[in-house]
């Protein structure tokens, strides 16, 4: 069975972004890019929620044709027109090919997802969609990129999940920016 793993930056107490969404705090260099590739390299499917889809689909689809493109930028560009998208919206009607919108029985669906042949799901940022599949306990793994700040108020990445859930560490890693990538598998 194909796992399900959350992947997202997140601050030492545990926001996913600033109140309004904002995101200028996260840390990212070519250490961490090439770091994360290796996650992306072992998935064939990506699930967005509806925002972080229109953020993602409104940069990757020619991020590798600009002028000032990057290592990162080709590559993950690549990555994304080759992946299957699925974005779990109720308003979004229009994508793109290799996009499916899910909605209505999402805990089937996404069930059926996994069960189907292919290499692993990421799910990328998007937080309510994130807390909702782990209510649901549909998400595996969680990979976690914890950046070096106390935002004291936010969007937090961890809020009414449901019941308690153990974590057995897989791996985590130091980078030289002082984020800590850590990797976890749900135990319950």
């Amino acid at each position: 069975m194909r796992k399900l793993i959350a992947h997202a930056h997140i601050s030492l107490d545990g926001f996913a972004a600033g109140p309004n969404g904002e995101l200028h705090w996260v840390l990212v260099d070519e250490e961490i890019f090439n770091y994360t590739a290796q996650l992306t390299n072992q998935a064939d499917a990506a699930i967005y929620g509806r925002v972080t889809y229109q953020i993602m689909d409104g940069y990757w689809p020619t991020a590798a044709e600009q002028p000032n493109a990057t290592k990162h930028d080709k590559e993950h560009a690549a990555w994304y027109g080759m992946v299957e998208k699925y974005v779990l919206s109720n308003t979004v009607t229009q994508v793109k090919p290799k996009t499916t919108v899910l909605n209505g029985d999402i805990a089937a669906k996404i069930t059926l997802l996994k069960s189907m042949p292919g290499k692993d799901i990421i799910l990328f940022g998007s937080p309510s969609t994130a807390q909702a599949l782990m209510r649901m306990n549909l998400v595996d793994e969680l990979c976690l990129l914890v950046n070096p700040i106390l935002l004291g108020k936010g969007m937090p990445y961890f809020k009414d999940i449901g019941e308690q859930k153990r974590l057995r560490l897989i791996e985590s890693h130091v980078f030289s920016s002082g984020v800590t990538e850590v990797h976890y598998h749900i135990l319950d």
